[in-house]
């Protein structure tokens, strides 16, 4: 017999996104009704806490930085489940049945879903690559949209507060604490940051930093890789 679904609660941290805002947080309210929503900001200046209040089950100030803003809402959250999302993903149809099919064996530590880039000949490559890169690295990133117990998230101590490779940092933790299962449902992924860089230059960095953190090069020294090669104005 089926269990009853499982409280799931949604964290989304955020910084200067009002203009993604609000369709993201309808398009969570339709296809994840039910589950709790908590948005974390990190001390935004362009509305987006304002944005966030009517649509969102709890508004949770924080310090910036993704790995503080996410234990916040961890640390807020009433649900047995926690799952971390971006503000720039569309969450598949169905995703909370999933996530309570998934959780449904108490063996599975962790899941995650595929991610899906828009329809170009070049994303497909990218999420193809993102995808088997991610199993034979035993790693996966936040784009995914990681979920998970908060009894194990609490185990595990959150997410480390890194200055990269945070979301890396804490699923290599989970999956030392059981299964991992990956949905084939996806998320669809916004471009924004490929069409600003260049999607096969982002692509390529990459897959340079995760092979540099495999090898252990300092997260600070990946940190500062990033942000040369990575970053320009959204």
């Amino acid at each position: 017999m089926k269990s009853t679904r499982t409280k799931v609660s949604i964290i989304v941290p955020v910084f200067n996104e009002a203009p993604l805002l609000g369709p993201f947080l309808a398009n969570l309210r339709e296809r994840a009704a039910g589950a709790e929503i908590v948005v974390v900001d990190g001390g935004s200046s362009d509305g987006t806490s304002d944005l966030a209040q009517g649509f969102c089950d709890q508004l949770v100030a924080s310090e910036p930085g993704r790995a503080i803003q996410m234990n916040a809402g961890a640390r807020a959250a009433r649900g047995d489940i926690l799952w971390f999302v971006h503000v720039d993903a569309k969450v598949p149809s169905g995703c909370l049945e999933e996530i309570d099919r998934i959780m449904d064996d108490s063996n599975v530590a962790v899941g995650f879903f595929r991610i899906r880039l828009p329809q170009n000949l070049v994303y497909r490559l990218t999420d193809s690559f993102a995808h088997y890169a991610g199993i034979l690295l035993r790693m996966r990133c936040g784009d995914h949209g990681i979920f998970c117990r908060r009894t194990v998230f609490v185990d595990v101590g959150g997410f480390p507060e890194v200055p990269l490779m945070e979301d890396v940092e804490f699923f290599r933790r989970l999956r030392r604490r059981g299964r991992v299962t990956c949905s084939q449902k996806r998320i669809m992924v916004s471009p924004r940051r490929y069409e600003t860089i260049g999607p096969v230059r982002l692509t390529l960095a990459y897959g340079l930093i995760a092979m540099l953190y495999i090898f252990r090069v300092p997260l600070s020294k990946l940190a500062s890789l990033y942000e040369r090669i990575c970053c320009k104005a959204m």
